[in-house]
């Protein structure tokens, strides 16, 4: 496959050309891997003038390396060894993989639920899984015994129990649209029709990876910077050594370190999540300052200077992992949110101000700031109810999310344009290696030549699997004598999706950031099945979010890639992995939803509970699907949300001019115009204190350690970001079934100085949302 030169790729990739270092390692010396050790080794003696003689640790014969750009972090960071001997398919898989994937799926449907929109880290079932699997190695191994243990807990067996996992804890939309029925159209879809169409949503996804392998995962530019930490945690568990003993002994301090540390912002000292010094002042006297500075509960504010010290919100942010280009977009994004969000609300667009609409909700409201009854409008087949319509009246969007439907649709536009001018020639090699079978690919990937040794997922593999799933979709789209959506209309939006599976996935594998292309999806529908939310709900599940799971499977291919875990075992674990999540997610959403309905229909959430992500998703489906032609057309309230799709496409072409007159001019490839636009919107919903300690984060991990402090930003960097990570999504799981009420009743902290009553104040200290 052709590549990009390397001054493209870093353009791409997100990693300005740094500066060399002041000291002399950067660019001197050779060294040598000894493969046994896992340890670099240098063979002369950096930095030292000739003829002296000093004592030198073992580490520190490195050679400096300043990282920038992929082709460094492959080679780097992530080692590319690999024994073709190591077993895979275990019991000690299947049954480790297995109770992992419970797990995770039962804490990714609750965290689905939470104000936070938080999602289970890998991370955290790696940490567990190796664990575990040292301990089920030290039984014995001989005789009947070696079925059990076939011997010592290898790399590709955990990386492949981290994937079958890691699928299971990926949120099945399918789910969230079966949850949508139940509370806005009471509708309880038949539970063996929910769960088998969960399914099949779910490998419609995956049955696009089959052709997509040659682009996103093969070649070194398809990075997939979220999957770092995991396989740098990986090879430092596994690859022995002095340094990796070092390095999980960093590890496991940082992990206790936040496991302890958790218990404090998430449940004893709330006002932690988010301190910002103009609502201590203000202590919940306006609205303005809680509207602008309020981050601490759901939909509160925007955050402006507001400072999270929990690490559950912090790491939503990515800033130890995501690429310095990345980050600085989304930071320019978010800075233009404050001016949107704020003056859309005080201009009154969409008369949000007048009518009384909270400053920041995803729900649907009358002109008097109630919440809206989307019953009254439909009739008995959950179609428009013209007449009923006429009476009741029109819903309304708050200013704050009318902006954020419309910047999202920008950054929507604009990844197509984004993707088309920048990978065109990535695009065209990928198909030359589809022609191909995904075999024996002309790709200079150090890692892609390793796994060359093995076998492929023939390509009538995923061929099968497609036919199949969509033969499932198609049949339970028609259930007790209702239609929620004609089966040619789920073909059709599944080819929608895998075009713009092929945009996302680019976005994704390069920069580590996808936006969402539901908006394009949802006006698409519109005109296809006028006057149905029904059928703009089910179209949004086959056009978007099943091409969303292609992403998460690509993105665990990368890892098993990275880890040198067999294509079809990987496979294997991925189809395993979503029919225990799929089924577990269903099971605990009828518990949840039972349990906290009325939380869940709020428009502003509690601390605890929120529906804001389904909610979101419904208000989009109602005004959509059944007023599209009512609220979208030119003329009509909401024009300008689907016309920013147009404006958008155009809005990365002269960035792009600009970098081909200017090719020594970085600033028109760094400014990444999907990413900004998508972030200027970013803000309207949820909680809002995480990203000014992110930015820190960010600045000082993707700018500062990695050009000042190269040797420590490839050993420990992505190793603190799992560590992170593992700390909090353990104590979380526990938190959340001991304390918050997943389980059982919730126990709440007694209220003090720093946890306000949440009727009376935010988290914050800010005036209470409202």
């Amino acid at each position: 496959m052709a590549s990009s030169s390397k001054d493209d790729l870093h353009s791409a990739i997100g990693l300005a050309e740094l500066p060399k270092s002041g000291n002399e390692y950067a660019s001197h010396g050779e060294f040598s891997r000894d493969m046994d050790k896992g340890i670099d080794t240098s063979v002369n003696v950096y930095g030292v003038e000739e003829g002296r003689h000093v004592n030198v640790k073992e580490e520190d014969l490195e050679p400096v390396v300043v990282v920038q750009g992929a082709e460094e972090i492959v080679t780097e960071i992530i080692d590319p060894r690999d024994d073709p001997d190591q077993p895979v398919l275990t019991l000690r898989f299947w049954f480790l993989g297995t109770g992992l994937a419970c797990f995770g799926a039962v804490l990714a449907e609750i965290y689905y639920w939470k104000p936070q929109g938080a999602t289970v880290s890998a991370l955290f079932q790696l940490i567990i899984a190796y664990i575990m699997g040292k301990i089920l190695e030290r039984l014995p191994s001989h005789g009947k015994w070696r079925h059990v243990n076939p011997g010592p807990f290898n790399i590709k067996e955990h990386a492949a129990i981290v994937i079958y996992a890691s699928t299971a804890s990926i949120i099945a939309e399918a789910v969230s649209v079966v949850a949508i029925l139940n509370l806005y159209y009471g509708l309880d879809l038949n539970p063996g029709i929910a769960i088998i169409q969960t399914w099949a949503a779910q490998c419609i996804g995956y049955a696009i990876c089959g052709v997509l392998q040659s682009s996103l995962i093969y070649p070194t530019y398809a990075l997939w910077p979220a999957t770092i930490p995991t396989i740098s945690l990986l090879q430092s568990m596994h690859f022995g050594g002095l340094l990796n003993k070092k390095k999980m002994k960093f590890f496991w301090i940082v992990f206790t370190a936040i496991f302890f540390w958790e218990i404090i912002p998430s449940w004893m000292f709330p006002l932690l999540t988010a301190v910002s010094i103009v609502c201590l002042v203000d202590n919940g006297r306006h609205t303005f300052v809680r509207n602008l500075f309020g981050a601490g509960s759901s939909n509160e504010g925007l955050g402006f200077f507001s400072f999270g010290f929990d690490w559950i919100l912090i790491t939503q942010a990515y800033p130890l992992y995501w690429p310095l280009q990345t980050q600085v977009s989304a930071w320019i994004g978010m800075l233009l949110c404050y001016i949107i969000a704020t003056g859309a609300y005080y201009s009154d667009v969409g008369q949000g101000k007048s009518n009384g609409l909270p400053f920041m909700s995803t729900s649907l409201f009358t002109s008097n700031g109630t919440k809206y009854d989307q019953t009254k409008i439909l009739d008995s087949n959950y179609g428009l109810n013209h007449t009923a319509y006429q009476e009741y009246g029109r819903p309304y969007y708050t200013s704050t999310y009318q902006m954020s439907l419309t910047t999202h649709n920008l950054s929507c536009g604009a990844a197509v344009t984004h993707v088309i001018l920048w990978h065109y020639k990535d695009i065209i090699a990928g198909w030359a290696g589809i022609r191909r079978g995904n075999k024996d690919l002309d790709i200079d990937d150090v890692h892609y030549q390793k796994m060359k040794a093995y076998k492929v997922v023939p390509q009538w593999v995923y061929g099968c699997l497609f036919l199949v799933s969509m033969a499932i979709a198609m049949g339970t789209a028609y259930f007790g004598g209702r239609t929620t959506i004609p089966a040619w209309s789920i073909l059709l939006f599944s080819f929608i999706g895998y075009f713009f599976a092929i945009i996302l996935g680019f976005l994704k594998a390069v920069t580590g950031f996808d936006t969402s292309i539901n908006g394009i999806i949802q006006i698409i529908a519109a005109f296809i099945h006028p006057g149905k939310p029904l059928a703009n709900l089910y179209a949004s599940l086959y056009g978007y979010y099943a091409p969303l799971q292609t992403l998460y499977m690509l993105s665990d291919q990368k890892l098993g890639q990275y880890a040198k875990v067999p294509p079809r075992v990987t496979f294997v674990a991925q189809l395993a992995g979503t029919f225990v999540g799929a089924t577990l997610n269903y099971v605990l959403y009828k518990s949840i939803v039972s349990q906290n309905r009325e939380a869940l229909l709020d428009p502003l959430g509690t601390r605890e509970w929120s529906g804001w992500q389904v909610q979101g998703t419904n208000s989009k489906a109602v005004t959509f699907g059944a007023l599209g032609q009512e609220m979208y057309l030119a003329g009509k309230p909401y024009w300008f949300i689907p016309a920013a799709l147009g404006i958008g496409v155009v809005l990365p072409i002269p960035f792009w001019l600009m970098h081909r007159k200017f090719p020594n001019q970085r600033v028109w490839s760094y400014l990444n115009i999907p990413i900004i636009t998508n972030y200027a919107g970013w803000l309207a919903y949820s909680v809002n204190g995480m990203w000014w300690p992110g930015a820190i984060i960010g600045f000082a991990s993707q700018y500062w350690a990695r050009k000042y402090r190269p040797r420590w930003f490839i050993k420990y960097n992505y190793l603190l970001s799992a560590a992170l990570d593992g700390g909090t999504q353990v104590i979380y799981f526990i938190l959340n079934f001991a304390i918050f009420g997943a389980a059982s009743a919730s126990v709440t902290f007694p209220y003090w100085w720093g946890n306000p009553d949440p009727s009376l104040l935010g988290a914050d200290r800010c005036m209470a949302p409202g």
